[in-house]
C-alpha cells in the first residue's frame, strides 16, 4: 500500500465539510467480503451498499466513485463513477453498481471505468502489489447534475467534482492479493 491519500490534497484547495459514510457491506480500513472482489478473482462485481448524512444546505446532488490509488499504474485505477444522483438519495443499496444500473435512481449516470465498462467492478489486485485500498468517496455537489458525456472518465467527472462539491466523505476497503 502506497502512503497516498488523494483526497488529502484536494481538500486543501477548496474548504467544505464532511460527509459520514457508512456501509452494510465495508468496514473502514478493513478487507472486502468476498463480493466486492472481481469475478475473475472469486468474487461477483457487487458495488457495497453505502449511505450518508450530514450534507450542507444547498446540496442538489450527489456522486459517488471507487478509486484504487495503489495500482502500480502511476494513476490508480477507478472502479465505479456515478453522477446525478438526486438529493433526495442518501443511500445506495448493495449491487447499485450492476451492470445497467437497474437499483440507481433515475437519471443517474454511470461512466466508464478503467475497463470500460459502466458498472462496479470489484478487486482484484496484481500479485505481489501488497494491500490495496478501494476508496468510495461521496461527494455533495451544488449542481443538480453534471452535464458531461456518457462516455467520459472518472478522472473528468473528477475535475468538474472540484468544481462543484460542497462536501466529501470516504469510506475504504481493502484487498490484497498477498
Amino acid at each position: 500500500m502506497f502512503n497516498y491519500d488523494p483526497y488529502a490534497e484536494l481538500a486543501t484547495l477548496k474548504n467544505f465539510a464532511p460527509l459520514t459514510v457508512r456501509s452494510e457491506s465495508v468496514r473502514d480500513g478493513e478487507p472486502f467480503a468476498r463480493a466486492q472482489w472481481a469475478t475473475g478473482r472469486g468474487g461477483s462485481d457487487t458495488s457495497p451498499q453505502l449511505s450518508w448524512s450530514g450534507a450542507p444546505a444547498g446540496t442538489l446532488s450527489y456522486a459517488v466513485t471507487c478509486f484504487d490509488p495503489d495500482a502500480p499504474t502511476g494513476s490508480g485505477y477507478w472502479h465505479w463513477a456515478v453522477c446525478n444522483l438526486p438529493a433526495s438519495v442518501t443511500s445506495l443499496p448493495e449491487n447499485a453498481g450492476a451492470p445497467g444500473g437497474a437499483l440507481l435512481p433515475a437519471g443517474a449516470l454511470t461512466l466508464p471505468n478503467e475497463i470500460r465498462l459502466t458498472s462496479f467492478i470489484g478487486a482484484g489486485p496484481p500479485p505481489s502489489t501488497g494491500v490495496h485500498r478501494y476508496i468510495f468517496a461521496v461527494h455533495a455537489l451544488d449542481v443538480a447534475r453534471l452535464d458531461l458525456d456518457p462516455g467520459s472518465t472518472p478522472a473528468v467527472l473528477g475535475f468538474n467534482l472540484h468544481f462543484h462539491t460542497l462536501a466529501r466523505g470516504t469510506i475504504t476497503g481493502t484487498a490484497t492479493a498477498d
